[in-house]
């Protein structure tokens, strides 16, 4: 009887040490799975991430019959959701004033979540600047590859290829404006503001037109406001810029081009001033956290000059 009960008792423990083997070994298969502790090297974001962001704007924009526009114009663009799950987005901006001012001209990758840029002189790709999403910086050998505001122009190109995307933030303001005829076309128009600290220039504003029953992004009025160009409450005239044709990314429509004019009194186009061409446009959702951070050897701007 003895026998049988050390036999029985035996027989428990050895089915216990059993089950605690098997408890262990199913862990390492959810581990593995777990793709957010695998790729947290890469800027890509969680989907849920994106499921809860997009949600919020969703909410927030179609609160306003201005937001609602803007909404429309997401969606007829291919989608918020859609556009956050890409990973990063490369480019080539080419931005060409008429006047032989100034080219700008390089091959750029922006993380679009947390806004940090990372351009290359589009002729040689070892002169190089960025911003890291609190500093700008530069790393170059030639003095002379970038002759304007390194800080102001690391955003500018996306905040024009990215619309209407980028109006999906908290402190964006919208208003509705009369609708507007443009080359036999009518369009919605929004006016997009910014609430005080957003950004560094908060007093610029954009005026969108979009299609009334396509929702396309046709024409993108703005002004400069920049405090490193100009004292509080100054700006450039304001700039009518009309997109020249599009093309469609992984779903995503995005302009090819842009004409930009002086607006004249009466909000039509003047004379043309500027010609920007984009193309090599491609989402990278392999970039590594470390292509966009500050690289050795950079030097860090101060201010906003």
């Amino acid at each position: 009887m003895k026998k049988n009960i050390v036999h029985i008792i035996c027989l428990i423990s050895f089915i216990m040490i059993t089950s605690c083997k098997e408890e262990k070994t199913v862990v390492t298969p959810i581990q593995k799975n777990d793709k957010t502790q695998l790729k947290n090297d890469l800027v890509k974001v969680p989907e849920s991430w994106v499921t809860d962001r997009v949600s919020k704007a969703k909410n927030r924009l179609q609160a306003s019959a201005a937001g609602t526009i803007v909404w429309n114009a997401m969606e007829a663009h291919g989608g918020l959701a859609n556009w956050y799950s890409k990973g990063p987005i490369a480019f080539h901006f080419d931005y060409k004033p008429l006047d032989g001012s100034t080219q700008r001209n390089t091959y750029q990758t922006i993380d679009m979540w947390r806004n940090i840029a990372r351009h290359q002189h589009y002729d040689d790709h070892s002169q190089e600047f960025g911003w890291d999403g609190a500093k700008a910086w530069t790393k170059t050998t030639d003095s002379t590859a970038f002759k304007y505001n390194l800080r102001f122009w690391a955003l500018t190109p996306y905040y024009f290829l990215a619309q209407p995307f980028v109006l999906d933030g908290e402190g964006v303001i919208l208003e509705q404006l009369e609708d507007k005829d443009f080359k036999d076309k009518v369009y919605n128009v929004i006016r997009v503001s910014f609430a005080e600290g957003t950004g560094d220039a908060p007093d610029d504003y954009y005026v969108l037109y979009f299609g009334k029953e396509d929702h396309q992004l046709g024409v993108i009025r703005y002004i400069v406001s920049y405090p490193g160009y100009f004292e509080k409450g100054k700006h450039l005239p304001e700039k009518f810029m009309e997109l020249q044709g599009t093309t469609i990314v992984d779903g995503i429509t995005l302009s090819t081009g842009y004409h930009t004019h002086w607006l004249l009194e009466n909000e039509t186009p003047g004379d043309h001033i500027t010609t920007i061409t984009v193309d090599s446009i491609s989402f990278q959702p392999d970039t590594k956290k470390e292509y966009l951070a500050v690289p050795e050897g950079a030097k860090i701007l101060k201010g906003l000059k």
